[in-house]
């Protein structure tokens, strides 16, 4: 039999490692579980050295700096990090307090953790078993946003109010009735999900707002413009098409600056609602599930982005037709002013022609009359000789040839030039 050995594609290992590149943490029963979340402006090299500190902390080999997740045991648990496309996360488990929400004294993240970014999610989620005390920690949480549900059938069920507690963390708890490690494992995974990736979501929404006056007041300027042009603009379309101008330059702006953060944010927003159908929750009577809280909370904040980005594309629509009249209008007003170059250029040839002419003519006189003048000495030696011709008929007599003469060695001369002329530059036609 063969050895299968055989040339591998280009990214063929990174393909099938990436299925496998983010598994599911095994979590054990009665646990709790801090996630952060930072926003890494920095990228990979502040992650690393954030990490190679920790490591070297724990005595452990440090990672390399191409590394995208990363693992080493702290106190009673497991410090776990993974990179992703602009943040970074930090998760270490440990066993549960002896009640929900209690204090937990020894972590990774005292006063010797340096954050690689600012922070942009913080979840401190608990798995506990179903006993008597599970109506309390219900009960700790806000009865305003309480979200409680069934999950898995009846296996479990999740609870959480999406507010922080005094640490700066969202809590969420989840009651245990009969999971294995790795079921609990992938609802842990899916719960943070929702939190990290619904609070990136949101952000565009604080850019949406910020955005919208700014909006608002290129809109009313574009209306102040249109109107202008109403009534003059023919005579103010220089100063207009630079008011446009600057206009679309700042919508263009902030476009661009708002571009990835919109798009991030439909990504995320999609990643909530993955997670949250794979939960496939059952609500219980008189609360709402987590689905259903975010759905009416989370998508507004979509929808007001995406209005934002169809204002700037209408806007910009709208900034172009204004652009394309104004610029017709100035191209009519250059070609009437290249009409009326044009006729006062024709007036001015015809003009030189006529001096032209009136030059030539003049030149054929003069020239003829030094012609005549040059003939009348050479003819007068002639009157010593008893001819019948005296030298002042011939010279009256030469006068016409000279005259003619004349005219055509001129004529011959501008026939040239004209020839030049053509040869030079021929018509297009």
């Amino acid at each position: 039999m063969g050895s299968f050995s055989f040339p591998m594609a280009q990214g063929r290992a990174e393909a099938l490692g990436e299925i496998h590149a983010r598994p599911f943490a095994l979590v054990g029963k009665s646990r709790v579980i801090f996630q952060l979340a930072f926003l890494t402006d920095g990228g990979a090299v502040v992650d690393h050295a954030v990490l190679a500190g920790l490591a070297r902390a724990r005595g452990v080999a440090v990672p390399g700096r191409d590394t995208a997740h990363f693992s080493m045991p702290w106190g009673q648990g497991t410090l776990r990090w993974e990179r992703h496309t602009e943040f970074s996360t930090y998760f270490w488990d440990a066993p549960a307090p002896s009640k929900f929400g209690r204090t937990v004294d020894t972590h990774p993240f005292g006063d010797q953790f340096t954050p690689p970014g600012t922070l942009i999610s913080g979840i401190r989620l608990e798995v506990r078993e179903d006993g008597p005390e599970t109506q309390a920690a219900i009960d700790s949480f806000d009865p305003t946003s309480l979200c409680l549900s069934e999950i898995k059938g009846g296996q479990a069920m999740i609870a959480t109010d999406f507010r922080q507690d005094g640490d700066g963390l969202t809590r969420i708890l989840v009651i245990d009735k009969g999971m294995t490690d790795a079921g609990r494992g992938a609802v842990v995974q899916r719960l943070l999900d929702i939190e990290t990736y619904r609070t990136l979501a949101a952000l565009g929404l604080s850019l949406a707002r910020s955005l919208s006056p700014e909006m608002r007041r290129i809109e009313d300027n574009l209306t102040k413009i249109t109107q202008a042009m109403k009534t003059g603009a023919r005579d103010n379309a220089d100063s207009l098409l630079a008011e446009i101008t600057i206009l679309a330059a700042e919508l263009e702006a902030s476009a661009a600056l708002s571009l990835y953060r919109f798009g991030a944010s439909r990504a995320y927003y999609n990643i909530v609602g993955e997670r949250v159908a794979s939960l496939a929750e059952t609500p219980k009577p008189g609360f709402e599930t987590i689905g259903a809280f975010l759905e009416k909370r989370l998508a507004p904040a979509l929808r007001t982005c995406q209005s934002i980005e169809e204002r700037q594309a209408n806007l910009s629509r709208k900034l172009s037709r204004a652009t394309s009249l104004l610029r017709s209008w100035i191209d009519v007003e250059l070609e009437r002013q290249n009409s009326a170059l044009l006729s006062s250029m024709n007036r001015r040839v015809k003009l030189q022609l006529r001096m032209q002419q009136t030059v030539e003519g003049l030149s054929v006189a003069a020239i003829s009359y030094y012609i005549v003048g040059l003939f009348g000495y050479l003819a007068k030696p002639l009157d010593a000789f008893d001819l019948p011709v005296k030298s002042g008929l011939a010279s009256s007599l030469f006068v016409p040839i000279a005259i003619g003469f004349t005219w055509m060695a001129v004529r011959s001369i501008r026939k040239k030039h004209s020839m030049e002329d053509l040869t030079e530059n021929p018509d297009p036609n």
